[in-house]
């Protein structure tokens, strides 16, 4: 997500369907691991934060990527699907609807994951 000394986020990073608005959530929370990491680098001269923006927030990017790919296919019908596959699908979508853990998992993924920042610093 870096390129030299310039810094991507959001969109302009990584590509995720639109499915429960990842597109915004994910860019919010790339400007929050940057603005720490730079926060780092101004306050303590430290780089590191930096050279660990990339993997700290495709962390997030691909268990978003997981979710959508996972929520498009129990929602949306796949033509090419044959009998068996449309009775998982159906299946997936009734265990999600009566199981408690499973509409909780579905929430937390569609509200977005919990943040992953360092502690703020005392000043």
């Amino acid at each position: 997500m870096p390129y030299g000394r310039l810094f991507l986020a959001g969109d302009a990073a990584h590509i995720v369907p639109p499915t429960g608005a990842k597109g915004m959530n994910l860019a919010v929370a790339d400007v929050a691991v940057l603005a720490a990491a730079l926060r780092e680098h101004y306050d303590d001269g430290s780089d590191a934060g930096l050279a660990a923006y990339s993997d700290t927030c495709l962390r997030r990017v691909w268990k978003a990527e997981r979710f959508s790919w996972w929520m498009t296919s129990m929602l949306h019908r796949n033509d090419e699907d044959d009998a068996f596959g449309q009775r998982l699908q159906l299946a997936e979508l009734d265990y999600v609807v009566s199981s408690k853990a499973a509409s909780a998992a579905l929430a937390e993924n569609y509200v977005g994951l919990p943040m992953q920042l360092p502690a703020p610093r005392e000043r």
